[in-house]
């Protein structure tokens, strides 16, 4: 199952809101959804997005992708640099150990061919 965090539109007609959404990419727009992960309203005049950060969190981290959208709105609101520095800290830390690894597997060859 793909899951996607998109925008769903509610609201009357010349009068939408939005809730962002995690469903399955299968499904239709306006249709079912897993969960509600938060609001937009594009037409108050303050930008309006109350969200649930963890969350999104979590979803992101489960591997969900976003609409263009959804991401474009996560952006503004800061939610999306926040996620990528969190993976990036997670990915500097594995390639670390495993530069370390490599360095001391590096070093015994080094050293047993020394002793020779």
């Amino acid at each position: 199952m793909a899951v996607k965090l998109r925008l769903k539109r509610m609201g009357s007609k010349k009068r939408p809101f939005y809730r962002l959404v995690a469903a399955d990419s299968r499904f239709q727009r306006d249709g079912r959804f897993i969960e509600t992960l938060g609001q937009y309203d594009p037409r108050a005049k303050m930008f309006k997005l109350n969200v649930e950060k963890e969350k999104i969190a979590e979803w992101l981290g489960n591997g969900a992708q976003m609409s263009e959208t959804a991401e474009s709105l996560l952006r503004r609101e800061g939610i999306v640099q926040e996620y990528n520095l969190s993976k990036m800290k997670l990915k500097t830390s594995s390639e670390t150990e495993k530069n370390t690894q490599e360095e001391n597997a590096e070093d015994g060859e080094v050293n047993a061919e020394s002793n020779e």
